[in-house]
C-alpha cells in the first residue's frame, strides 16, 4: 500500500484552560483533495497551523509521507514540502509578487540572480497550473484573487506537494472561486495533494475528494464526499439538524425608510463608482443587493453608513441625509436610526486588540446610557455586554477577551449583536456571513429575518447569490456602478440574475416574472459569461486609474 500524504496521530493542543484539540488522528491520501470542516472554533487552523510548524503539539505524531516528521516551525514544515494558503494573507503589498514569491527564498546574497529564477519559474507555473498574473504588480494594486495567486506560487516556488488552504474564498467572487477550483484541479491531477478548510457545504460537495468533520477540538467522521450529503455534514458539524434554508414568513412592507433618488460617487483616482442609483427599501422587508464585488455595493453602503461622501438625495423617514462634511459621518447616521454592519469586520467593524465589551459599545459610546458623571458607566457596558453575547451565542461568552481572540464567525457575532441590539430603523449590512460556520450562518439568518419581522428595513449586500436569493424580498442587482433591474425574490433565477450582474438583460433576466429592467443593462439573446465581462470591467477601471 502508498503511505499516505499525511498521517496526524493522536495530536491534542491547549491553550490554558481550552483544549483547542484533543487527540486527533487523520490520514490524507496522496493525489487527494481532503476537506476539513467544522464550526468556528472547532479547532480546524488549530490543527493545521501545528501541521504547518506554528504552533507545536502538547501530544501526537506526525507523519509525511510515511515517515515520523518533527515540523518545529514553518522552515522544517516547507523543507517536508508543506505551503499553506492563510486565510488573510501574508504579503507584503508594497513588494512586487515576483518579490513576494521570492522573500524567504534567495539564493544566496545576491538578489538578481533570485529574481530572474523566479520570474522563469512563474511562468512555468502560470501555464502548468493557470496561475496567471502579472510577475511586476505591486500587491496593493492587485484584487484578492490575484493576491491568492500570489500565495500558491510562493508555496509552489518552495515545492510544496502539500497543499493546505484555509477559508481559500472567503474573499472571493464567485467567478474567482471557480477558478481556483480549476486551479486546485490541476494541482491533484499533478499529483499534488490538498488539504481545503472550508465552512462551505457547496464548496466540499464540489471539489473534495473525502471530507473530516471537526467539532468541538474532536474529530467526529471522515467520509468520502461521494457517500454522504450536505445535510448529514451539517449535523456531524453542529451535533443537531440544521435548517438549509431560510425558514421565513412572506414580508408585509410598510412606508418607505430609505429613499436613494440619483446617487452618484466618483473615487479619489476620477472613477465612477455610483451614476446614478435609485432604490427604495420599506419597512419590514429586506433589499439584496447582487452583484459581483467591486461593482458598487460596497460604496453605496459606506455612503449611506458615513464612510464616504457622495452626491444626489437620501432620505430617511421622509428627512434628507447630509452626504457631506460633519454631519454625513457614521456618528450622525447612528444618531438618525442608521445601523451598519461592514463587510470587513476586522478593518471596519471591530478594533482588534480592544476587549469584547469595548467593541460591544463602540459607535454607541457617547449615548446617554452609557455615561456615569464625567467617565463612561464600564461595569454597564460589560454587563450589556455579557447578555449580548449571551444572546447571540458568542463563543467563548467572555467579554474580556480581546477581539483578535476570537474565531472570524464569533468576531462576526459581536459586530451583528452590537448593530441588531440598537433596534435600527435601516439596517445596512455587507456579506453577512463571510467566513462563518453553518450553524452561525443559521443563527445570523434568524436574527435578520427576526429584525425584518419587528418592521425594520434592512439593506442587505451579499456576494453569496444563495444567500440574497433565500434571505431577501425583493433584489436588485447592480454592475458598473449602476442598477440593472429589480423585482421580487421569488421569482429571480440564477441564470437570470447572471446576466444581469454581467450589465446584460438576456433572455432569462426578461423572463422573470416582476421584474423592471433598467435601460442601463444592454438587451441581449442568449447566456452571457459572467465571468468575462467582469474581467474586461476590471481591466477598464484599472487602465482608468493608471491614466489619473
Amino acid at each position: 500500500m502508498t503511505a499516505p500524504a499525511i498521517e496526524l496521530k493522536g495530536i491534542s493542543k491547549s491553550f490554558g484552560p481550552v483544549q483547542a484539540n484533543k487527540d486527533i488522528s487523520i490520514r490524507v491520501e496522496r493525489g487527494t483533495i481532503h476537506g476539513i470542516i467544522g464550526e468556528n472554533g472547532a479547532g480546524k487552523s488549530t490543527l493545521m497551523s501545528i501541521l504547518y510548524g506554528f504552533y507545536k503539539a502538547d501530544a501526537g505524531e506526525i507523519f509525511i509521507g510515511g515517515r515520523k516528521t518533527e515540523i518545529p516551525d514553518s522552515q522544517a514544515a516547507i523543507a517536508a514540502g508543506i505551503g499553506m494558503v492563510f486565510q488573510h494573507f501574508k504579503l507584503v503589498e508594497n513588494f512586487t509578487v515576483l518579490e513576494n514569491v521570492v522573500l524567504g527564498a534567495e539564493d544566496g546574497g545576491l538578489l538578481r540572480p533570485s529574481l530572474a529564477k523566479a520570474r522563469r519559474e512563474l511562468k512555468a507555473l502560470a501555464d502548468d497550473y493557470g496561475l496567471n498574473v502579472d510577475p511586476d504588480a505591486v500587491i496593493e494594486t492587485i484584487g484578492v484573487g490575484q493576491q491568492q495567486r500570489v500565495e500558491i506560487l510562493k508555496a509552489l516556488y518552495r515545492q510544496a506537494e502539500i497543499l493546505i488552504l484555509d477559508e481559500p474564498t472567503g474573499v472571493l467572487t464567485p467567478a474567482e472561486a471557480d477558478q481556483l477550483f480549476r486551479i486546485l484541479g490541476r494541482l491533484r491531477d499533478e499529483g499534488k495533494t490538498i488539504i481545503l478548510i472550508t465552512h462551505k457545504l457547496r464548496e466540499i460537495m464540489e471539489i473534495t475528494d473525502s471530507v473530516s468533520v471537526m467539532r468541538r477540538g474532536q474529530m467526529t467522521a471522515t467520509v468520502k464526499t461521494a457517500d454522504t450529503t450536505p445535510t448529514e455534514l451539517a449535523e456531524l458539524m453542529v451535533g443537531r439538524k440544521v435548517l438549509l434554508r431560510v425558514d421565513k414568513t412572506p414580508a408585509r412592507p410598510g412606508a418607505p425608510v430609505l429613499e436613494i433618488d440619483r446617487l452618484s460617487v466618483t473615487d479619489s483616482a476620477g472613477v465612477a463608482r455610483l451614476r446614478d442609483v435609485s432604490l427604495t427599501v420599506r419597512a419590514g422587508e429586506i433589499l439584496g443587493l447582487a452583484g459581483v464585488a467591486g461593482n458598487g455595493q460596497s460604496e453605496l453602503l459606506e455612503v449611506l453608513g458615513g464612510m464616504r461622501e457622495g452626491a444626489g438625495t437620501v432620505r430617511l423617514n421622509g428627512q434628507p441625509l447630509a452626504l457631506s462634511g460633519r454631519d454625513a459621518d457614521g456618528r450622525a447616521r447612528r444618531a438618525t436610526g442608521i445601523g451598519h454592519v461592514p463587510e470587513d469586520r476586522q478593518r471596519e467593524g471591530l478594533i482588534m486588540p480592544y476587549t469584547a465589551w469595548e467593541n460591544t459599545v463602540f459607535g454607541y459610546h457617547r449615548d446617554a446610557r452609557w455615561q456615569k458623571g464625567p467617565l463612561m458607566d464600564n461595569a454597564g457596558i460589560e454587563s450589556a455586554a455579557q447578555q449580548q453575547m449571551d444572546r447571540f451565542d458568542v463563543r467563548p461568552a467572555n467579554p474580556r477577551l480581546a477581539a483578535r481572540n476570537f474565531s472570524g464567525g464569533n468576531q462576526q457575532k459581536i459586530v451583528v449583536a452590537r448593530e441588531i441590539d440598537q433596534g435600527p430603523d435601516l439596517l445596512l449590512i455587507g456579506q453577512p456571513t463571510r467566513g462563518v460556520d453553518i450553524g452561525a450562518i443559521e443563527f445570523i439568518h434568524q436574527q435578520i429575518i427576526a429584525l425584518r419581522d419587528q418592521g425594520k428595513a434592512i439593506l442587505l449586500v451579499s456576494v453569496e447569490l444563495d444567500e440574497i436569493l433565500s434571505l431577501s424580498d425583493r433584489v436588485a442587482v447592480m454592475f458598473d456602478g449602476q442598477i440593472m433591474g429589480h423585482g421580487p425574490a421569488d421569482s429571480a433565477t440564477q441564470v437570470g440574475l447572471g446576466g444581469l450582474m454581467a450589465g446584460l438583460a438576456g433572455d432569462d433576466a426578461r423572463a422573470m416574472p416582476g421584474w423592471h429592467l433598467s435601460d442601463a443593462a444592454t438587451r441581449e439573446t442568449g447566456t452571457p459569461d459572467v465571468a468575462e465581462i467582469q474581467a474586461q470591467l476590471a481591466e477598464k477601471h484599472a487602465d482608468a486609474s493608471k491614466e489619473v
